[in-house]
């Protein structure tokens, strides 16, 4: 499974910024796909994951501000986001997870940069 992401970039605070992710290759295998983030010198959190029934999760901090979306026939999951805040900086990746009954196979993508900055 390949990940192909864009839509990262610079947005000023309370702008706007949408993520696409797009999965190539075994895609068939895949469970679910979402969105994680790394800031400088924290650990990569979650973001955001929707599964290919449609069921979403985010974490506390981005709800009420980004929507996750997907495509199942195309393999893509969106990321919006909206109302940006600096502490939304951070290299943003993409996700893909193969669910077994005892272990789960993860891809990931290249990393796009998103800054909240004025």
């Amino acid at each position: 499974v390949q990940l192909q992401a864009s839509g990262g970039g610079l947005v000023q605070p309370g702008g706007s910024l949408r993520l696409s992710c797009a999965a190539s290759g075994n895609v068939w295998s895949i469970n679910l796909m979402g969105w994680y983030r790394q800031a400088p010198g924290k650990q990569r959190e979650l973001v955001a994951t929707r599964t290919n029934g449609g069921s979403t999760n985010y974490a506390d901090s981005v709800k009420g501000r980004f929507t996750i979306s997907g495509d199942n026939a195309k393999m893509t999951v969106y990321l919006q986001m909206n109302s940006l805040e600096p502490e939304d900086t951070a290299v943003y990746y993409c996700n893909a997870r193969e669910l077994y009954a005892r272990y789960q196979n993860d891809y990931w993508g290249q990393g796009t940069q998103v800054t909240v900055s004025s």
